[in-house]
């Protein structure tokens, strides 16, 4: 029998802002790339519905962490796209640095030791 392995949607609405900005750091990308990078990216185990990142893509756009614009695609059809902000970069750093802490407060506490 195949174990489900996505992570509950507690803790994926907690790492959201770091998904994001993590595949945001690398490139420019629309919704629907922001979700299928972070899909491939963690083995399918973090996945989030393109719905659901719009919320999350705009209150990163009022901090001023990603800048939204409109991209024309080969058919003509307009689409959003989001580039991470030099904001956005200086706030990656220090929420990779808690994450990892997180992590490792957590493996300590759990006793994992292939976490």
């Amino acid at each position: 029998m195949a174990r489900d392995r996505s992570v509950s949607s507690q803790i994926k609405r907690g790492s959201a802002e770091l998904a994001v900005l993590s595949v945001l750091a690398e490139a420019p990308l629309h919704g629907y790339e922001i979700a299928k990078r972070i899909r491939e990216d963690t083995g399918g185990m973090i996945t989030f519905d393109v719905a659901a990142l719009y919320p999350i893509l705009y209150s990163m756009e009022t901090k001023r962490w990603v800048e939204g614009y409109w991209e024309e695609s080969g058919s003509g059809r307009r689409r959003r796209c989001y580039r991470l902000t030099a904001e956005g970069r200086k706030r990656l750093q220090p929420l990779r640095r808690e994450w990892r802490d997180f992590f490792r407060g957590l493996n300590r506490l759990s006793r994992f030791s292939d976490a």
